[in-house]
């Protein structure tokens, strides 16, 4: 290499680097730089991303809590099938673990009462206790329908009662229904929760929680139109004239102690022993009454104050006594009525038929 030539080199080295003034545009830059990161709107980036997600699911689901979730949700079968499999005890572990309060409220629904339910939810929403709340479906449309718009808080306990008549009061099926009720209850208090029982004829107007006062193994509502003074006793009545009480088997509460499970086993026990005939049309609040009557000196039983918990006899029937007791009202049981269209007409005819106009306050929305 020449002189000149190494000389013109040195000079060149010497000089700082020039850089281009004028900043690349977005345009050019896309034209000359590789592209690293493929767009999740390619065919190939949408494979990738189920691929992801898939992944995700399968080794995120060993870890899962059955608190926060259904058993195996995302590895079971979709569509309603899954639910088939969901059971009793997974059903309460979700929705008792879920509202921390070691309570799950319950109610027993085939769907000929699904506006009922719907009804009652709205009540309860307002509350805010709705999600302690478990469906036991008698069927499988309404465990279904439930779990399609509320995951998890319907179940199924085998097997589905097939009666259409089911529903119908004074039937051989309203009692297969009803007399399953027991084992449901002593079931969840076996898991270690309180449970409260509700009828979905009813309408939460204050929150009922409020009057279990003390640790009381169970609670209860009288059935009787006849008219208590507002302080009444807090202790299971005296027999009647058939010689047992008369108590509502449809607004219970439940501790998970000894006495609480010793009612319900003795329930089921008397219902076994009284079974349904053409000649007796028994149904469960007899057996329920025994049951109580019978274990009384055992266990620590409270009675309700009858002013918040008035049977239909008493609240749709006498106009003196609502305004004499008015702001007292807690759950209002739309009972000494036959018949759902009755039953939904009088619930109009008192302002309590909540679907009508605030359907988008019941987690199942509008049926």
């Amino acid at each position: 290499m020449s002189s000149s030539s190494s000389s013109f080199l040195y000079k060149r080295q010497q000089q700082p680097q020039q850089t281009n003034s004028t900043p690349i545009s977005p345009k050019s830059l896309s034209n000359t730089q590789p592209r690293s990161i493929i767009s999740f709107f390619t065919p190939t980036g949408l494979f990738i991303l189920l691929s992801l997600i898939l992944i995700f699911g399968v080794f995120l689901n060993p870890w899962m809590n059955d608190t926060l979730m259904p058993h195996g949700f995302f590895t079971r079968n979709s569509g309603d099938s899954k639910w088939k499999e969901y059971t009793l005890s997974e059903a309460v572990k979700f929705v008792g673990g879920n509202n921390g309060s070691g309570t799950v409220i319950v109610c027993a629904v085939s769907s000929p009462y699904l506006p009922f339910l719907s009804n009652w939810l709205i009540s309860v929403s307002r509350f805010k206790h709705q999600e302690k709340v478990l469906v036991i479906a008698e069927d499988y449309k309404t465990l279904f329908l439930v779990n399609q718009r509320w995951p998890g808080h319907a179940v199924l306990v085998p097997p589905a009662p097939e009666d259409s008549s089911a529903h119908k009061f004074g039937s051989q099926g309203f009692f297969n229904f009803t007399s399953r009720r027991p084992r449901h209850l002593l079931h969840i208090l076996e898991l270690g929760y309180n449970v409260m029982y509700n009828d979905v004829d009813m309408v939460w107007l204050a929150d009922p929680f409020t009057y279990l006062e003390g640790k009381h193994d169970v609670y209860f509502t009288d059935d009787m139109t006849a008219i208590k003074p507002l302080k009444h006793s807090n202790a299971l009545p005296p027999p009647g004239k058939k010689g047992r009480t008369y108590i509502c088997s449809c607004m219970i509460f439940l501790r998970p102690t000894a006495g609480a499970k010793l009612v319900m086993k003795k329930w089921i026990e008397e219902l076994q022993d009284q079974p349904w005939s053409k000649k007796a049309k028994a149904n469960d609040q007899p057996g329920f009454n025994w049951a109580l009557n019978k274990t009384a000196g055992q266990v620590d039983l409270y009675l309700l104050p009858q002013a918040a918990f008035p049977s239909g006899g008493l609240y749709f029937k006498n106009k003196t006594w609502v305004e004499d007791t008015k702001g007292k009202h807690s759950i209002i049981h739309n009972n000494y009525i036959v018949g759902f269209e009755k039953k939904i007409q009088r619930f109009r005819d008192f302002g309590l038929w909540l679907v009508d106009e605030h359907s988008n306050e019941s987690p199942l929305g509008k049926l």
